[in-house]
């Protein structure tokens, strides 16, 4: 290799090294502006602790829910800190699942979240997926080795649409969140099962939660949540299950879920996570 070659070789590796760099950087960048729209957001924050006798008239698997999961005079939850690893698939129709790890801070006052995952690929690289729903608006960013934009989409209807449903389903890790003063109304189906009803920011989702003998939430199931299919977006049936649970600062919350889109008939699921870690600050 002739010295001019090497001069050649060494400049583009370090043009490449300093645009990964910058790239990562803006990438880290903008997931800190969205972490403090979300956390700064100045809707005002539900203060307090749970009125025990606020959870009278709600349908009696629900009543008994809450009153499993939660300490007496729970104190409402300000902002939710999780930490999460597993596997997904990009696709119904994909064999390969993917192992993750993910972040998710959680702002129950402004029905607002932000997920944070790493993606592994083979060899050794990843992309960054982060998705939103923060003031009524979801949004989701695919990056390559967290510096290159490869996907983005951000405010569409059926996005939002599809973002708030995933928070409600999502609230047992935040279970204060599904509570009548969070916003969430709720209808009885039977001693088993209930439906949950949430509007923001003009967009309504409702889900149907259903409870196991030891009044834990196991499964939570939608007729039409939207998804992306095919490059355009549709509504098919969603469904997701919920187990092991266990206490995180007073609070019983699944260390395991899985969801996944049903198909000509049968559920196909597309994510599988465990909880690894969780926190939270509370409202006082």
């Amino acid at each position: 290799m002739g010295k001019r070659t090497v001069t050649v070789f060494v400049v583009i590796t370090i043009s490449v090294t300093l645009a990964a760099l910058f790239g990562h950087a803006h990438e880290a960048e903008r997931i800190d502006r969205l972490e403090n729209r979300l956390i700064n957001n100045t809707s005002p924050t539900i203060t307090g602790r749970v009125d025990p006798g606020s959870l009278n008239k709600l349908p009696a698997p629900v009543k008994r829910y809450f009153k499993h999961v939660m300490t007496d005079r729970q104190p409402f939850i300000k902002t939710a800190w999780l930490q999460q690893s597993g596997e997904l698939r990009t696709s119904t129709e994909s064999e390969n699942w993917l192992p993750f790890t993910a972040t998710q801070i959680v702002s129950p006052a402004t029905n607002g979240f932000i997920w944070n995952a790493k993606v592994q690929l083979p060899l050794a690289t990843h992309v960054r997926v982060v998705d939103s729903y923060i003031d009524g608006t979801g949004g989701g960013e695919v990056s390559f080795l967290s510096t290159m934009a490869i996907a983005s989409e951000s405010g569409a209807a059926e996005l939002n649409a599809g973002a708030l449903h995933r928070y409600l389903a999502e609230a047992v890790w935040y279970p204060t969140a599904l509570l009548p003063r969070a916003g969430v109304f709720w209808s009885p189906v039977d001693d088993n099962t209930a439906i949950a009803t949430l509007t923001n920011h003009g967009t309504t989702v409702s889900l149907e939660f259903r409870f196991n003998a030891k009044d834990e939430v196991t499964a939570i199931f939608s007729s039409g949540r939207f998804g992306r299919f095919d490059n355009s977006y549709r509504k098919l049936p969603w469904q997701g299950h919920f187990r092991d649970y266990h206490v995180r600062d007073g609070m019983r919350v699944p260390r395991y879920g899985e969801v996944g889109w049903y198909r000509d008939g049968k559920l196909q699921l597309v994510w599988k996570g465990h909880l690894v870690n969780a926190r939270y600050s509370f409202a006082q």
